[in-house]
């Protein structure tokens, strides 16, 4: 048998691996590590340009920071579980075969592309302005106006129910995994005399316990970063009841110039999300795992 010879058109050095890779460890470099490490350093250096650990100390103890980590708990608390909630709900009433059944699944979708757009923000400021579409509505069912920005409860609302306006992107994930669900198993429960509440509970949920969990993380991540829409509609008030960290980071950086600060504001944002993506994977283990 004639022995057959693989010839490499990039050549044979024992470097070319590396040479192909080249842009990419490059890219890492720059855009990834050095910002890392250079975000490290500035977070430990003091008024005086030594290392020390006063930023995080000042951050502990300023009430701002304090306030601006509990609204963004709070934000979370709130947002992520009715997000999960409406989105499976979705995903479940479009997880049908009917003529059509796709552009109702693209129109809820669209607003997952739109939610930061800049006519979208203040569409939504002008819904709940005093005058606004809301309280016209409000006033028609004989209910007294709500002072959306001046009432701290009503602010926080006012972005929850942005956000959740954008469960596109979390129904589309719950939908692909219905999608993929072996229609046997509920012919077999439908033959047993199972119902759809009971098949739901019995069948779907289970099988969703993974994709559950994934939303879970993606959504509590992207609600720990909260900026835009505090920002745009806002502005962080009343008083600073909707000021996220996002919000503060930024003031610190932008407004008062304090690079040391924002800087190690960022790292205890990142710590802490890496503490609750690690107690959320094991509070949940036992579950997915069952």
């Amino acid at each position: 048998m004639r022995s057959r010879i693989y010839r490499n058109p990039v050549g044979v050095s024992k470097f070319t691996g590396l040479v192909l890779i080249l842009p990419f460890i490059i890219g890492a470099v720059l855009f990834i590590i050095y910002p890392f490490v250079y975000s490290f350093t500035v977070g430990l250096t003091d008024n005086n340009g030594g290392m020390s650990f006063e930023n995080y100390r000042n951050i502990l103890s300023d009430s701002s920071s304090r306030q601006a980590f509990g609204v963004t708990l709070k934000y979370t608390l709130i947002l992520v579980p009715l997000k999960l909630a409406v989105s499976l709900l979705v995903a479940l009433l479009l997880n049908c075969e009917l003529k059509g059944i796709g552009i109702f699944r693209t129109a809820f979708y669209i607003p997952s592309i739109l939610g930061s757009n800049l006519a979208v923000i203040i569409m939504w400021q002008y819904l709940f302005t005093s005058d606004g579409l809301v309280n016209q509505l409000l006033s028609t069912m004989g209910i007294a106006p709500v002072g959306w920005y001046g009432d701290p409860d009503a602010a926080l609302f006012i972005i929850v129910l942005l956000r959740l306006w954008e469960f596109g992107s979390t129904m589309v994930i719950f939908l692909a995994a219905l999608r993929d669900m072996p229609k046997e198993l509920y012919d077999a429960a439908k033959v047993d005399g199972c119902g759809n509440i009971r098949a739901f509970f019995s069948i779907t949920l289970p099988q969703l316990k993974s994709i559950i969990f994934i939303n879970l993380i993606l959504q509590t991540i992207a609600a720990m970063q909260e900026f835009n829409a505090p920002y745009m509609i806002t502005g962080g008030g009343p008083l600073g009841n909707t000021r996220t960290i996002g919000m503060y980071i930024y003031e610190e950086m932008f407004r008062y110039g304090d690079e040391g600060t924002a800087n190690a504001v960022s790292w205890l944002l990142f710590v802490i999300i890496g503490l609750i993506v690690m107690l959320l994977y094991k509070f949940t283990e036992k579950l997915r795992r069952d």
